[in-house]
């Protein structure tokens, strides 16, 4: 399989791509947890059980605090026993340690600040080998905790792959870590919902315009995601999703994880 070209114009080798849960996968997800204990209550809660154990699969969840990446990693790794992917902004690649553990954690750099074409060939391929991929739909963290409007690559991308969508919404981590606060606050509690897994495709209804099948598509998943959250962070997509786009609300919280 070849390879990217570079900015020399020379063929690039293509990433080697790890699906298995390393030992520095598990021992930074006990250290994550140790990490976010130590800032809030955390509670996870909903369909957690339906989360599919293999295949592709896209986890899409809001994104308000620095809070959700050690969070989310750190729960459901363990909790679904497989590696996840997730795709971050490529100056984190750039920080000491961070950087490193980044590159070894299953992390693969996104440049946020164009159309990257490669990250989503790389998302593309990671799901076509059957691997798990975590994304923030929204591109990056809400100012305010609420859900901004979202880009429509991961809607294209669910589309295109047919892999089933899990979404999740994560309240509560904006108090405790905001956008733009460079420390913590610790205190208050964190909920993680997870709903149940759609077929983004199953809900596009069939007589969609081409032209406007990619922004119909990033609403319902958006609209999936802000079910999942409280009526005040729902923000951009408060609205109500239309009868014809069914809604799965979990159950209500369980024991603190």
């Amino acid at each position: 399989m070849s390879g990217s070209t570079g900015p020399t114009g020379q063929e690039q080798p293509e990433e080697v791509l790890e699906h298995s849960v390393t030992p520095l996968i598990w021992a930074c997800t006990l250290g994550g947890r140790m990490f976010v204990r130590g800032m809030t209550r955390v509670t996870l809660s909903g369909a957690l059980d339906s989360i599919p154990k293999d295949g592709p699969l896209i986890l899409a969840s809001n994104h308000a605090s620095n809070l959700d990446g050690p969070l989310t990693g750190s729960w459901l790794t363990p909790a679904m026993g497989r590696r996840i992917h997730w795709m971050g902004k490529k100056e984190m690649f750039d920080w000491p340690v961070i950087g490193w553990l980044a590159t070894n954690g299953g992390i693969h750099p996104v440049d946020r600040s164009k159309a990257d074409v490669g990250a989503f060939r790389l998302a593309t391929r990671i799901l076509a080998e059957g691997g798990a991929l975590f994304v923030f739909p929204e591109g990056t963290r809400s100012p305010t905790g609420e859900l901004q409007e979202a880009r429509d690559g991961i809607a294209v991308l669910a589309l295109r792959s047919g892999a089933p969508v899990v979404p999740i919404g994560i309240a509560g981590s904006h108090a405790v870590w905001p956008k733009g606060q460079r420390l913590p606050h610790p205190g208050g509690r964190v909920t993680v919902r997870i709903g149940e897994p759609f077929n983004l495709g199953d809900l596009v209804p069939p007589d969609t315009d081409r032209r406007a099948i990619k922004a119909i598509a990033t609403t319902i998943l958006m609209e999936r995601i802000a079910a999942l959250l409280p009526p005040g962070q729902r923000g951009a997509y408060a609205k109500p999703a239309p009868a014809r786009f069914p809604v799965a609300i979990p159950p209500g919280p369980s024991p603190e994880g």
